[in-house]
């Protein structure tokens, strides 16, 4: 065969890599209950690349406080965070697909119930996420299960 046909069947095979590869990525895109089943968080492509996740809490049991407030982030240690509202926080930043580990990683998951900010790694076995939050290294940290919000 001639350079062009190779060079050409070389394109098709990266092109079918790289659609491939994004769908499984974006496998992880949509609406997600939390493991309490408290809030639902949506999952979307995030940064200027948009080859990154992030996702922001988008529904609450209980959206307000006794006294009719919406609820807020009472637990930052930053104190000019802590009036912003618990609706529409992003908690997860910056998730990356790794298509050799099939999980997302390098990326940040804020807790507002605790106020801590930790290091996170996704997985996806089946129709559940596994959240695994950490500090340092993955052995010290635990991992939350969310089911998809249909």
């Amino acid at each position: 065969m001639n350079k062009r046909v190779y060079i050409s069947l070389i394109i098709v095979v990266i092109t079918f890599l790289k659609v491939y590869a994004n769908a499984k990525a974006d496998d992880i895109l949509g609406v997600w209950l939390s493991m309490e089943k408290t809030s639902k968080i949506k999952i979307y492509k995030c940064g200027n690349d948009g080859n990154k996740y992030c996702g922001k809490i988008v529904w609450l049991k209980r959206p307000k406080e006794d006294d009719g407030k919406p609820r807020v982030d009472k637990n930052n240690p930053d104190s000019k965070k802590k009036n912003r509202p618990l609706q529409d926080l992003v908690i997860l930043k910056h998730l990356e697909y790794d298509a050799v580990k099939k999980e997302w990683n390098n990326g940040t998951i804020y807790d507002p119930y605790t106020g801590f900010t930790y290091k996170c790694e996704v997985k996806k076995p089946g129709q559940i996420l596994k959240i695994r939050g950490f500090i340092g290294v993955s052995l010290i940290g635990r991992t939350a299960e969310w089911t998809r919000d249909e």
